[in-house]
């Protein structure tokens, strides 16, 4: 049987001898820099963007109407719809349940290319999600060992596996497991901006990974989004045209996920168009 048709379980027991194998060079290499573990902010880099989020960007101007949340809280992300491209097996699309999760690929860090026999990769501004998940329930302690699946659209505007033109496309859809950190990072391109949407991410985040392998077992599903001053840079790159067009005509106030607010899901974000960025976020849940 050829290695991507063995499924979730193949994957995890690949992974297990990877994380063995690096376990030995994280001994080897003691004292190496690891990413540090960040205050209780909610759903955010609280301090951070307090300071200042027109800076973070590496642009001058307003960040948008995204409000911050306060330093030191650690309330609970909000419950979000999952949309209706999910593609985590809770709908369908053609008469036929799409359903990532249990095929085999679908754990890994670069979610730019498609995946389970798939060719096609994401053009975009570069940007790398980092994420850490944090447990409202146990005094705000990090938590290892969970899984986080995400998906976005593309720079058009685009969700593979349902819409037009990238129905035979797997790209931007991957899951992670966190570190004992509770740390977790996807490379990806920059989401476009579709009608009547602000731009965001979204994820459900599992109690391990290989629950992952079943909507059923998500404890959480929500999503992100970014400051308006990155989504204008951002949108002026070459191939997000029809994403700053799109833009213009909408805004928080009127998006009908972050309306009601969005001070837990406003990621930080540095780099530029040219460059790439970064986007960051401490994510609560009930761990």
């Amino acid at each position: 049987m050829a290695l991507h048709d063995r499924g979730l379980a193949s994957d995890l027991e690949m992974m297990r001898q990877a994380a063995e194998r690096r376990q030995v060079l994280r001994r080897l290499l003691a004292g190496a820099a690891t990413w540090p573990l960040i205050s209780c902010g909610g759903g955010t880099h609280a301090s951070s963007m307090a300071a200042g989020s027109a800076a973070s960007t590496g642009t001058s101007g307003s960040a948008g109407t995204v409000a911050l949340p306060s330093a030191g809280a650690c309330t609970v992300i909000p419950e979000e719809t999952g949309g209706p491209y999910p593609a985590d097996g809770t709908n369908t699309y053609g008469g036929s349940i799409i359903n990532v999760l249990n095929q085999s690929g679908v754990v890994r860090s670069d979610i730019r290319a498609s995946f389970n026999g798939a060719t096609g990769v994401a053009a975009g501004v570069p940007l790398t999600i980092q994420l850490q998940l944090l447990n409202a329930s146990g005094s705000c302690a990090s938590l290892a060992g969970y899984a986080m699946y995400v998906w976005h659209c593309d720079r058009d505007g685009l969700y593979s596996l349902y819409s037009g033109g990238v129905t035979a496309q797997s790209y931007l859809r991957g899951v992670q497991e966190t570190d004992s950190a509770g740390n977790l990072s996807f490379t990806t391109i920059f989401p476009g901006c579709y009608a009547g949407r602000m731009p965001h991410v979204h994820f459900e985040v599992y109690p391990s990974l290989a629950k992952a392998a079943s909507a059923s077992n998500r404890i959480k599903t929500s999503q992100f989004t970014f400051p308006l001053a990155t989504l204008n840079e951002a949108y002026a790159a070459s191939g997000y045209t029809a994403s700053a067009r799109k833009l213009a005509q909408i805004s928080y106030a009127s998006d009908n996920v972050f309306s009601d607010g969005a001070s837990l899901q406003a990621a930080m974000v540095t780099g530029n168009a040219t460059q790439g960025y970064v986007a960051t976020l401490v994510i609560v849940v009930n761990g």
